[in-house]
């Protein structure tokens, strides 16, 4: 078959088109607050290097007497994690801990976050690997 012939029965598939939908995805915890009102109080547009972001919860989501719908929706957007995405940790740190053990829950202990250093003002990965067996660096 011809590459015109792909096209009309849609079945043409671009190498360009594969490596946009494998790209990585950072998962952003909560929306930065001042999202709602169009004026976010951090610019994280920096970590858009590492990938497409994905929100997961609005900015004033909290985790106090009923954590199990919270835990429900996070498991939920989280399904789909692989061990080339990033955390970028933004929110509630009691929904950021439970966010690390539900991705290290699906990767075994080995997944991406995105931390931001103040005197290079830029994002850097850390790469999290909970089972790793080595000298530890004291």
């Amino acid at each position: 078959m011809k590459e015109k012939d792909f096209k009309d029965k849609g079945e043409f598939l671009r190498y360009q088109d594969l490596r946009l939908n494998d790209s990585s995805t950072v998962y952003v915890i909560q929306e930065i607050p001042g999202t709602a009102e169009g004026r976010p109080k951090i610019n994280i547009m920096g970590a858009a290097h590492y990938g497409k972001f994905k929100f997961l919860l609005p900015e004033l989501s909290q985790i106090i007497f009923s954590p199990g719908p919270l835990i429900y929706k996070l498991r939920k957007e989280l399904a789909n994690y692989r061990k080339k995405d990033y955390l970028l940790l933004t929110g509630d740190p009691a929904i950021i801990g439970v966010a690390c053990s539900i991705v290290s829950d699906i990767t075994n202990g080995k997944y991406n976050l995105l931390k931001w250093d103040k005197q290079e003002r830029k994002y850097y990965s850390i790469e999290i690997d909970l089972y790793e067996k080595g000298k530890l660096d004291e």
